[in-house]
């Protein structure tokens, strides 16, 4: 039995040139590519371009409680989580005792006088 190719043309094959939208320094053009020269000297990190004056002050106190609530719905999140693989389990190993055949297979358990 023979595979067979599909006959394929240099048009459906192209490489595309990564261009980047801002050129911050001149391009050094290389043969076919683009080459962006190394900085000499990196900039300093500085987020004050990214600060905006505010109308109020932060709320710290409204902060720190919806933070303490996001923490509370994660850990019970959780634990509701945590309960439910454990039930499964349990619930998986009672089948898989009953469709083996086995009688003993449910937990009894006793109320403590």
């Amino acid at each position: 039995m023979t595979t067979q190719r599909p006959i394929s043309s240099d048009d459906e094959h192209r490489v595309l040139q990564f261009r980047p939208r801002t050129s911050p320094s001149p391009a050094v053009h290389r043969g076919s590519g683009t080459v962006q020269p190394l900085r000499v000297a990196p900039e300093p990190l500085d987020l004050s371009r990214y600060e905006q004056p505010r109308a109020e002050p932060d709320d710290f106190r409204h902060r720190m409680l919806a933070n303490i609530a996001a923490l509370a719905f994660t850990i019970a999140l959780t634990a509701i989580g945590i309960w439910l693989a454990v039930s499964i389990a349990d619930l998986r190993r009672t089948q898989d005792c009953v469709l083996m055949g086995r009688r003993d297979c449910v937990k009894i358990t006793t109320p403590h006088i």
